[in-house]
């Protein structure tokens, strides 16, 4: 492992550590990646406790999702390298199981989030203002990440500038130009998914 690596997987494991005491990557739930070059990104192994990880935890994986020295690399490992693929400017992605996220999507069947007026829409990269719009697609479940990926993918098509998506009943995917910033915007979702949740129980 080079310095580089193992940086990166220390600041990730120290992440995870983070999200599972918040309870959004329960058991062996959730996967994070960050990247390493143009070509290659570092990804949580497959079935790894998120609130107990080291650098023994990650493997590298090329932008089809392989493995470059071995290991078997999460499930959802095409999730995240379709999006350093697709953007450059991408260098962390994290994809929790948040309670809010989760039951959101299994109470409403919108294929679409949308959030107006809140002032936290701000800490969303290129959003300045409460008074814009803010919309997360909803993808159905399914274990067919290949398949899930191209939807995801033909959905990047329309929408470049989406910041985060939802798989329903699932969990949330999140990118961003650094960890931190990644970190920024999940808060911030799972911050406006419970004030959506908590919208609807105040109509009842």
């Amino acid at each position: 492992m080079n310095s580089d690596f193992l940086a990166k997987a220390r600041a990730l494991a120290a992440t995870g550590r983070e999200l599972h005491a918040r309870g959004w990557v329960p058991a062996t739930s959730g996967n994070f990646s960050m990247r390493l070059s143009d070509n290659s990104v570092l990804v949580t192994a497959s079935g790894r406790h998120k609130g107990r990880l080291d650098e023994q935890d990650f493997l590298a994986v090329d932008l089809a999702g392989r493995p470059i020295d071995g290991g078997k690399p999460s499930a959802e490992t095409l999730l995240h390298t379709q999006l350093y693929a697709r953007f450059p400017e991408v260098n962390a992605a994290l994809h929790c199981h948040t309670p809010a996220s989760t039951v959101l999507t299994m109470h409403r069947p919108d294929s679409e989030l949308t959030f107006e007026g809140y002032e936290l829409q701000k800490a969303f990269a290129g959003f300045s203002s409460h008074e814009s719009t803010l919309s997360i697609p909803v993808f159905d479940n399914t274990q067919d990440i290949a398949a899930l990926a191209a939807d995801v993918d033909r959905y990047f098509d329309r929408v470049p500038d989406c910041p985060a998506y939802v798989i329903r009943g699932h969990g949330v995917y999140c990118w961003g130009d650094s960890l931190d910033a990644c970190h920024r915007e999940l808060e911030a979702l799972d911050f406006l998914f419970q004030c959506a949740l908590e919208m609807e129980r105040l109509r009842r």
